[in-house]
């Protein structure tokens, strides 16, 4: 019935059994990695069952893998040492800084790299930037535990490629009712979908089913992360206190001077001082949420594709899916999507808000619909047999 025509067969059907030992694993790298490909078998295996367009598991692929860039946590602290390096805003704040504190101790300036050098261990970015790793790290292994799984059951289920309305009672009366995140209503109702694509012979309805499953399941992922994304976001990149010891230690490093400065403090004479460190600290929790948030709005596709999340999708619907029929993949978009049958306003303002996320999300999965590149391995060969044994493979990841 219209089946995908893609190399399941090289690929072994991930089992309940081996997605629930993936999900135990310590190492967050190496479980990130393990998950990526089976995301990928798991996608490719749907194809063969449901036909051509995409499913949930082949975006999941590519999110996986870019998850991976974060818990890795990728020369996020380079990035950042070039956002600060030219950043106009800190350089004056440190120069004013260095210039009160002389005034005010009564010394000579000390230097703007003695300070900037006290700044950066004052700011301690990777630990910040471990926080972020981690909290992505949880949410790529809590979605994959849960949903990996089911798609494994529903594989096991129905691997002959029949409709079984019995079979699909008995898988589905093991997901809990009740909305996300505990309740498992929308995969029911996912799964239910992609079940009914099995004797869909038009294709217009089996592509606006794909979608609405596809969209269901987001919708219940995307609740379930909530918190794991808004923590990755939100991972402060310093202490304010040790900030305020350090900086103050550097610019008054003998115990005179220090009393001075309290005393002027207590006279409000210290204020432009206290005003320029408190930008600079701004600054650098700006930066910094600038890098991690670059990380987390990036999602790169295959053939050299890099979707930027905060940015219109430059794409177009498929003509299967320009315009859509079906009640309740209608009734799902008028829910989650502003901006009906257009790419306009795609880009997400905040990716910490779920409305903001499945706009795009809704886009993304109706846009690249029968984009096959999904379906593309997302690792070498070579790289695959290495994870397997739980290495850590050569080359770009």
């Amino acid at each position: 019935m219209g089946r995908c025509n893609v190399t399941a067969t090289r690929l072994s059907l991930p089992t309940t059994a081996e997605v629930t030992a993936i999900a135990a694993l310590a190492d967050p790298v190496a479980r990130n990695l393990r998950i990526t490909q089976c995301y990928h078998e798991l996608a490719v295996a749907m194809a063969a069952l449901v036909g051509p367009g995409a499913n949930w598991c082949t975006v999941a692929t590519w999110a996986s893998k870019q998850a991976g860039q974060s818990i890795r946590k990728e020369d996020l602290i380079r990035a950042l040492e070039a956002l600060i390096d030219d950043s106009g805003v800190a350089e004056q704040a440190v120069r004013e800084m260095a210039a009160d504190g002389a005034q005010l101790s009564g010394e000579r300036a000390r230097s703007i790299s003695g300070a900037a050098a006290v700044l950066w261990q004052a700011i301690n970015p990777a630990s910040a930037f471990q926080r972020s790793s981690d909290a992505v790290a949880r949410g790529n292994n809590r979605v994959f535990e849960e949903i990996g799984f089911q798609f494994a059951r529903f594989l096991a289920s129905f691997a002959a490629g029949q409709p079984d309305d019995e079979k699909l009672a008995a898988f589905c009366a093991n997901l809990r009712t009740g909305e996300p995140p505990e309740g498992q209503s929308w995969l029911r109702r996912a799964f239910a979908h992609y079940h009914q694509v099995l004797r869909e012979p038009e294709e217009k309805t089996r592509a606006e089913l794909l979608l609405l499953a596809n969209l269901e399941i987001g919708f219940h992922e995307q609740t379930r992360l909530q918190p794991e994304i808004v923590a990755a976001l939100d991972a402060p990149i310093y202490n304010p206190a040790e900030l305020r010891r350090r900086l103050l230690a550097e610019l008054f490093p003998a115990p005179m001077s220090r009393v001075r400065l309290a005393l002027r403090h207590l006279f409000g004479r210290a204020g432009a001082l206290f005003r320029a460190r408190d930008r600079l600290a701004e600054e650098f929790q700006r930066l910094g949420r600038t890098v991690i948030t670059e990380y987390l709005m990036t999602l790169r596709l295959p053939g050299g594709q890099v979707l930027r999340l905060g940015q219109d999708l430059q794409a177009a619907f498929p003509p299967l899916l320009e315009h859509t029929t079906h009640p309740e993949l209608q009734a799902l978009l008028n829910k989650v999507d502003p901006t009906p049958d257009s790419l306009d306003e795609t880009g997400a303002e905040d990716w910490g808000k779920l409305s903001d996320r499945m706009h795009f999300i809704a886009d993304l999965f109706r846009a690249h619909h029968l984009d096959r590149t999904l379906y593309d391995p997302p690792f070498t060969v070579d790289q695959v047999a290495a994870i397997k044994i739980g290495d850590l493979p050569a080359g770009p990841l």
